[in-house]
């Protein structure tokens, strides 16, 4: 069975949204990091003139190869990814391999049979 690695950076405000759209979608699961900070386009300044940095949330979400198209276009309308600059970003990553997923892929493979 082949993976794709989506990896979600959105606000934290925003994360449950995102992981129900993903659910919704043919995600099993996801891995959450919260508390992350990074830096965009131009930095945000406080009116004391200094870089204010929000919380996010970086969203590691496996899912099988053939679903990942649809969870990824579920959480980029779920989190708004392409309203504003400073709204996140997800990228899709090819898995080589992965290991753990025995369980995980006889759950797949019922649930969703290959047709």
């Amino acid at each position: 069975m082949d993976f794709k690695l989506l990896m979600v950076f959105v606000d934290q405000d925003k994360t449950d949204r995102v992981l129900n759209a993903a659910r919704k979608a043919g995600a099993t699961g996801a891995t959450i990091i919260n508390n992350a900070q990074g830096q965009g386009l131009r930095p945000h300044l406080t009116f004391f003139g200094l870089e204010f940095m929000a919380a996010r949330s970086v969203l590691l979400i496996l899912v099988e190869a053939r679903r990942s198209s649809e969870v990824l276009e579920a959480v980029s309308q779920a989190g708004g990814l392409d309203e504003s600059l400073d709204t996140g970003i997800a990228l899709e990553l090819d898995v080589n391999r992965a290991l753990g997923l025995s369980e995980h892929i006889k759950a797949l493979s019922k649930e969703y049979p290959l047709s």
